[in-house]
């Protein structure tokens, strides 16, 4: 049976012969090792997400779409390209989160076994002591002891000294195991982290060609249905506000001015500036001109801020669309919003009321 990704590429074809060519366009192992191999790795751009298989879209027929069929099916493959960016944008959270537990795992396992090395001193004067007087204290006490009295003094200062043997004895023992849990910790560490970035380089070649094959199937499209899956991926595109947009607070004003100067720039996926972002990277970048750091996903910096109902928006309030949540753009006011919204789509502002699948708003404070 032909998967939804083999119809499609039928139908273009089938739907594209014959067309003149000008009705075609095209779209736009030590730790410090381990470190750079695991930045080098993340900094190669979209690299990998759940998805295993290529791109297919549900829920059409597989024999000749028709026009509007076709126009759909494109947008829904932009979606889904979006979807596994963020996802991919979540998994180097997650490493660069692994990497950290790594560095500190190895700290800790370090200044354990320095502080075993530290009572080693102390552990062999102990083994010297136990060696030399045997057990023979007790009795000269006794025979050098003036009075009972004495005699109780000095037992009470040997049992002293022989409680504190034990003391240092059992900080030796319990240092050596919290050391050894430490190395154990630090190897697993590494390891979660060693794998995350293998996950992530595997499939990094995989969505790579799934880009490649998305810009194949728009600009198999005609000038019209490309600018329909325009319209459906990234909403109605209005002008820039010609006025500087006013945010309540300064955070929001810088956060605002900050996106809006973005404008025009193009989508990349897994892109954080300053030369091209993808969607939540270009929220990222425009809070963090206001000093607050989102993480590069969507989802996530859903759960950063306040929940805001939608007739209660503010300039610099996080929209977000789809469920689960896999697009973010930032309000700016008069019903509009600015966002970089997919591939072969500048950063632009748009009408909130065009865009589909709305989930919710969030207000970074």
């Amino acid at each position: 049976m032909a998967t939804p990704r083999h119809a499609l590429r039928h139908a273009l074809d089938s739907s594209t012969a014959g067309l003149p060519t000008g009705s075609l366009q095209s779209a736009g192992a030590s730790r410090p090792g381990f470190r750079a191999r695991l930045r080098s790795g993340l900094v190669l751009g979209v690299a990998a997400g759940a998805c295993a298989g290529l791109i297919t879209v549900p829920g059409v027929a597989a024999a000749d779409p028709g026009p509007a069929d076709l126009t759909r099916m494109v947008a829904d493959a932009g979606h889904q390209l979006e979807v596994i960016s963020e996802q991919v944008n979540q998994a180097r959270i997650q490493a660069d989160q692994q990497h950290a537990s790594a560095d500190q795992a190895d700290k800790a396992a370090a200044e354990a076994q320095s502080r075993v090395d530290g009572m080693t001193s102390q552990v062999t004067q102990i083994a010297r002591s136990a060696y030399t007087t045997g057990d023979v204290s007790r009795l000269n006490a006794m025979l050098t002891s003036r009075s009972a009295k004495d005699f109780v003094a000095q037992m009470g200062t040997l049992d002293a000294i022989a409680g504190h043997q034990s003391s240092v004895l059992s900080q030796v023992t319990a240092t050596a195991k919290a050391a050894e849990k430490a190395r154990t910790k630090a190897d697993q560490a590494a390891a979660d982290a060693t794998k995350t970035l293998a996950d992530v380089s595997a499939k990094q070649s995989q969505l790579s060609a799934q880009i490649a094959d998305y810009k194949k199937q728009y600009a198999a499209l005609t000038a019209p249905q490309q600018q329909a899956v325009t319209v459906a991926a990234a909403g109605r595109a209005v002008a820039p506000p010609g006025a500087p947009v006013a945010a309540p607070g300064q955070g929001a004003q810088a956060a605002v001015n900050t996106a809006l100067a973005q404008v025009g720039k193009p989508y990349v996926y897994g892109a954080s500036g300053p030369n091209a972002f993808d969607c939540s990277g270009l929220t990222m970048y425009a809070w963090a001109a206001a000093g607050r750091a989102l993480p590069h996903n969507a989802a996530a910096q859903m759960g950063m801020g306040t929940p805001v109902s939608r007739d209660q928006l503010q300039p610099g309030d996080l929209v977000f669309f789809y469920s689960p949540v896999s697009h973010v753009g930032m309000y700016i006011g008069n019903g509009q919003m600015v966002h970089a919204s997919t591939e072969g789509v500048p950063v632009q502002v748009v009408n909130l009321a065009s865009m589909p699948n709305y989930t919710g708003a969030t207000r970074i404070g």
